[in-house]
């Protein structure tokens, strides 16, 4: 660990050496508006005649060796409360667009798109994204460590986007309000994407090397203001809901339930950079269901969250650590219980300087014996370096006036997590890496409370290797974190390299080998899988993925391997097996997509398995997307487990009348749990960040049909600006 970490540091010192930005010489000039912008994707104004423009765009897929083939023009200009911007992106090819859906937030690779990357304390590592595909599905997400979108962010703006024969063009009104600056400075880092998907080009204002993505704010360029922004004045937002509901469950028996509810979001901004969120009653009734697996896992799965108070402005408390090493994971917050009031500050001090705090109260459940918790998180970060940061993170879970009942569920009285971490990006994002360590406090004293990881990466056109070690103490204890596994010592390096061939079928293919090793505390090896696959990216965007793999596992504990309530193989048992398989994803430019993977060897005592899963999906653009998933699995195992098969089916349906009314229908049907899930979710948008939604949800038995239960809930949201 020792070691890992001077080269951590070894490697962020060489780096800080080039601080300037590598795109410093991009500059677009930005002058404030004399007359009224009228957002309707017409640029007829004199603003827009008389700004600068950056166009000669970059080209960054297929190849980053030239210049983009598609045109595209970006203008942008502000007023006392709005930035405006235009962009105007050019056909190369006939034909109409390619769009997904008028789906918010759309996939970025099945979308013609624009995005703008908006860094406004110009740090290169936090700010915002805001954009639309080439039917006006709006795109906006909070940005951070320096290339992610976090799309769960939902604030005012307004776009229009409006089509011609020769280009379409897309026109936003993003108010200061919405977004967090520093006060006084005049630069801020900037980038613009296009994505053509007729051409399948991908290209960008700054020149971005192709094995990063646009959205790296270490290429960005920067936009010259022709005086400081002023300050957004007063900022505070009231968002109440009212919610009626009924439910019904018929596996317990119980009577109709009726609901009717009522609750309140307030956003306050402290300052230009710094927020403070409050909410009293919350209800996520209207947040999408969890995705059904096949579990054949030993250990806990994962699911994300999905509830957007704990998404937005996240990143501090949700990053923190790996992604099996987490010391806070908001999930565990308020899913078995009702969340009373809660209360975040975010955001930035300074340029250096990140905090974020967040206070939770859930209620008590006396069905349960659950006293009402507290859960308290704190996270503070310092950017050192180009573009690197130091971060501490605190997690306090308590339990409030509980004593314990021996007759009742025991709960503790308290855990707390103290965490510090290293997250290293060299300037020019050739170097990533980050370096951890964790403590937990409980009433119970524990040996071994502890944790301790680091990994470093190195990303080149052509190769990227990495490395990463973890250890996690017996004694360690996360209540409020995800950490599947304990009493463990993992090593996981990594190699691959790229080919690019000159032929106009295959864009780039290269292998990538990989071992995973787990093993105790004192280094008596418990599994292992070394994993070698080759890959095929293809120049129309299609990928295909062949792979070899080889297991080896010593159970610490007893474990089903159908996961299905049979028998149990026995601590200390030993298994070692080989599988293959293969994994196509189709090109997303045609309205029917699909793609499949394959998997097929042995499995525990000496069983084999095999797991096919497939999509098929179809789109009438941009109005209707019908997607059907489905997944098989068949173990074969010695008696008494024998043969068992699992499928996993889930249609789902999305229809957008409009960028602002949305209806979606999603079933799931899995044979492992036996049920069958239904849930249907209208939602009308009717003014920005304003909504009307009504959620359905029904759990059948598959054998007959016959309704476990039921619930309807009709939710009514207004955002209100003081």
């Amino acid at each position: 660990m020792r070691s890992t970490l001077v080269f951590l540091f070894t490697i962020a010192i060489i780096s800080s050496g080039v601080a300037q930005k590598k795109n410093e010489a991009f500059q677009l000039p930005i002058q404030k508006a004399t007359g009224i912008i009228k957002v309707d994707g017409v640029v007829d104004e004199g603003d827009w005649l008389q700004s600068a423009t950056a166009s000669d765009f970059y080209m960054v897929l297929p190849m980053d060796t030239s210049m983009a083939k598609v045109r595209t023009e970006v203008k942008m200009t502000y007023d006392d409360d709005n930035l405006y911007l235009v962009a105007i992106c050019y056909h190369s090819l006939p034909g109409p667009y390619v769009v997904e859906s008028l789906r918010r937030d759309f996939s970025f690779g099945k979308n013609d798109n624009f995005l703008l990357f908006m860094d406004t304390f110009d740090d290169q590592t936090n700010g915002f994204s805001f954009g639309a595909n080439a039917a006006g599905a709006q795109w906006d997400g909070l940005m951070y460590e320096g290339s992610k979108v976090d799309l769960n962010w939902d604030n005012k703006w307004t776009s229009v986007v409006k089509n011609y024969d020769d280009k379409w063009i897309f026109e936003a009104a993003i108010p200061f309000k919405t977004i967090r600056y520093k006060n006084g400075i005049t630069k801020w880092g900037i980038n613009f994407s296009r994505l053509d998907l007729k051409t399948t080009e991908k290209s960008s204002w700054t020149p971005v090397p192709r094995q990063f993505p646009t959205a790296s704010l270490a290429f960005s360029g920067s936009l010259v203001w022709d005086a400081p922004p002023k300050k957004a004045g007063a900022n505070v937002s009231v968002i109440p809901y009212v919610l009626g509901g009924v439910s019904k469950d018929y596996e317990k028996n119980t009577s109709t339930a009726h609901r009717g509810e009522a609750g309140l979001d307030v956003k306050v901004a402290v300052t230009s950079s710094l927020n403070l969120d409050l909410t009293v009653n919350p209800d996520f009734s209207q947040v999408d269901v969890d995705r059904q697996v096949t579990n054949l896992d030993r250990f806990e799965l994962f699911f994300p969250e999905r509830r957007q108070f704990f998404l937005e402005n996240g990143d501090m408390f949700n990053n923190f650590g790996y992604s099996t090493i987490r010391p806070f994971f908001s999930r565990r917050i308020g899913l078995n219980a009702p969340i009373q009031a809660g209360a975040r500050l975010s955001g930035k001090l300074d340029k250096n300087w990140r905090i974020a705090m967040m206070d939770m109260q859930t209620g008590k459940v006396d069905d349960e014996a659950l006293p009402a918790q507290n859960f308290a998180v704190m996270a503070l970060q310092r950017k050192i370096f180009a573009r690197s940061n130091i971060g501490m993170l605190i997690v306090n879970k308590e339990s409030i006036n509980y004593r314990g009942d021996l007759n009742a569920p025991v709960y503790s009285k308290y855990n707390r997590n103290l965490g510090f971490e290293y997250n290293l990006a060299s300037s020019n994002n050739l170097w990533t890496g980050k370096a951890l360590y964790l403590k937990s406090f409980s009433p119970v004293k524990t040996a071994n409370d502890y944790t301790y990881a680091a990994n470093v990466q190195y990303s080149k056109r052509r190769l990227s290797v990495s490395g990463q070690y973890e250890y996690v103490g017996s004694g360690y204890t996360a209540e409020v974190g995800y950490v599947p596994r304990r009493n463990f010592v993992r090593v996981n390096p990594q190699v691959g390299y790229l080919f690019f061939p000159s032929g106009k079928t295959i864009l780039s293919h290269g292998p990538k080998v990989s071992t995973s090793v787990f093993f105790t505390p004192d280094y008596r090896q418990t599994d292992s899988e070394t994993f070698l696959a080759y890959n095929f990216n293809f120049r129309k965007l299609s990928t295909f993925t062949v792979w070899i793999a080889n297991n080896y596992v010593k159970l610490l504990s007893p474990f089903d391997p159908t996961n299905s309530g049979k028998d149990s193989l026995a601590t200390g048992s030993e298994h070692t097996w080989n599988a293959w398989g293969t994994e196509f994803i189709s090109r997303p430019q045609t309205k029917l997509t699909y793609g499949f993977s394959t998997r097929y060897g042995g499995y525990y005592q000496n069983g084999t398995r095999l797991f096919l899963t497939g999509d098929l999906g179809y789109r009438v653009q941009p109005y209707v997307s019908v997607l059907l998933s489905a997944s098989y699995n068949d173990i074969r195992l010695p008696e008494p487990w024998g043969k068992s098969t699992f499928w996993l089916v889930g249609p789902r349906i999305d229809v957008t009348f409009t960028n602002k009314i949305f209806f979606t229908t999603f079933l799931q049907y899995n044979e492992q749990r036996n049920n069958m899930n239904l849930n249907t979710r209208f939602q009308w948008r009717y003014r920005p960040a304003s909504d009307l939604f009504i959620v359905y949800t029904d759990n059948y038995l598959p054998e007959n049909l016959s309704v476990k239960n039921h619930s309807l809930v009709l939710k009514f949201t207004y955002w209100w600006n003081l």
